[in-house]
Formats: structure tokens, sequence, C-alpha cells
């Protein structure tokens, strides 16, 4: 592809997305139509992304569209006292469980808990994923994090972003907000209220993962102040890469 046709083809894919927003998303289809896009959230380990934005998620599965949550690792490290293979054993099959509540496919992206890196050998491996499954709208963690996995989960979807000939809306969710995400001010906000107790039962199938541990981790407190926030009752927020949107949005 030449640099001019290069250019157009991006700028024509800007152009296309720029159509696109999360809050048309989360408006249900009307019957009949052909309106089903594809949504990617990748996070670190089982569990990141159903408290991360596990609502939001379940939001847009109601709506109509077709969700994928990528897993940078089966969380082979998580557990004390079991071994990597044990774990990620155990991990895998309660991401499983937690997708089938959320109305998502699993995909694990195969590296390890603990152990992520950041290297073109896995830009190229998680753009593959990516790109097989076209989305319209990827989600991932922040990428200033106190855990490394996080930050790697994040970076390599920038990168992602960054060399993809299609583009698409990037979104940034928050997990475990002073502990672990740092600096983070939404630009835009779901209001989760009708979808918080299915968040909650995905997340209470990582049973490993002691999930009132996980809200005590300030979970619960992240959904109420976002949602005040936002001025409903349980909110998630988001940092969106390629723009903002004006003073956020309420669903």
């Amino acid at each position: 592809m030449s640099s001019k046709n290069r250019r157009e083809f991006l700028q024509q894919g800007l152009a296309a997305t720029a159509m696109l927003s999360l809050p048309s998303l989360l408006n249900a289809r009307p019957a009949g139509t052909n309106e089903k896009r594809k949504i990617v959230c990748v996070g670190g380990h089982p569990d990141d992304p159903e408290s991360g934005c596990g609502g939001t998620l379940a939001k847009l599965a109601k709506a109509g569209h077709s969700i994928t949550i990528i897993y940078l690792t089966t969380g082979e490290a998580g557990i004390p006292g079991k071994s990597h293979a044990e774990a990620a054993a155990i991990r895998k099959q309660e991401a499983i469980n937690a997708c089938k509540i959320l109305n998502a496919k699993p995909v694990f992206a195969g590296q390890v808990d603990g152990n992520t890196m950041v290297n073109n050998e896995w830009l190229n491996k998680l753009q593959a994923l990516i790109n097989h499954e076209s989305p319209d709208i990827v989600f991932t963690h922040w990428p200033v994090d106190s855990h490394k996995d996080h930050q790697c989960a994040g970076l390599l979807t920038i990168q992602t972003w960054v060399r993809a000939e299609k583009k698409f809306l990037l979104y940034f969710f928050e997990v475990c907000t002073g502990e672990q995400t740092m600096i983070f001010h939404p630009t835009d906000y779901v209001d989760i209220s009708d979808t918080q107790e299915q968040k909650k039962k995905a997340i209470y199938c990582h049973t490993s993962q002691d999930p009132p541990g996980i809200y005590n981790c300030g979970h619960a407190d992240m959904e109420m102040f976002r949602g005040r926030e936002l001025g409903v009752k349980a909110a998630e927020g988001f940092v969106k890469m390629n723009g903002s949107s004006q003073g956020g949005f309420s669903i």
C-alpha cells in the first residue's frame, strides 16, 4: 500500500470510528437491525476485566453486541500453595464461568502471571488476537498502575491501537483505585445500576481470589463514587484514548 493510499485508508477508518460512540452502542438495537458491534476487553488476569468494566460489558452484551475478553495471563501465580499449572487450570475455569455470566467469549493470550513482557513478539501476538476480533471498541487497563501485568496489558493494547489499520475506540478502566490504578480521572462514565448485580456475580465466579476481598479493595466504593459523579446509583469510569466526550455521558 502506497503512503498516499495508506493515509486515505487511515483517514476513512478514523472517520468511520468518529461516527461510533459508547453511548450509542449502549442503546438496545431495534428489532430487525444489523448493527451488532464487536467489543474487546484486554485484562492482565482473570477477574480484572470483570472488576474493572464488568457492568459495562454486561450492558453492551444486553444491547446485542458481541463481547470478547482477552486475558493476557491465566493467573498462574495467583493461588498460594498451587503450582502454576494447577492455578492456571482453576483460574481459567473461573474466567470461563464469569464470561458465561457476562455473555462474553473468553480468550487466553498465553503470558505468565507475574512474568509478563512488552516486546515485539508479544505485541504481534496480541495484535493478531485483537485484529482477529475486528473490534469497534477496546477496553484495557490504565497504564499508570502499580501492577506490572496491568501495565503490560495496557501498553500492548495501546501499541496495537497505534498500529491498527482498522481504527477502534480505546477506553481505559480502573481497578482498585488508589492501591493499583493511579491518577485516574475519567473522561466518560457508564451507568451500571441495572447490571451491577450481574457484574458482582461474575466477580464471585473467581472463588480462588476471595471475591469479598476484591470488593474490599475499593470496587464497591468506586462504583458508588463514580455513580455519584454521574448522578446515578452505580457507574464505571473510563478514560478515552482518542478524544474525550463533552462532559461525559449518562445512559
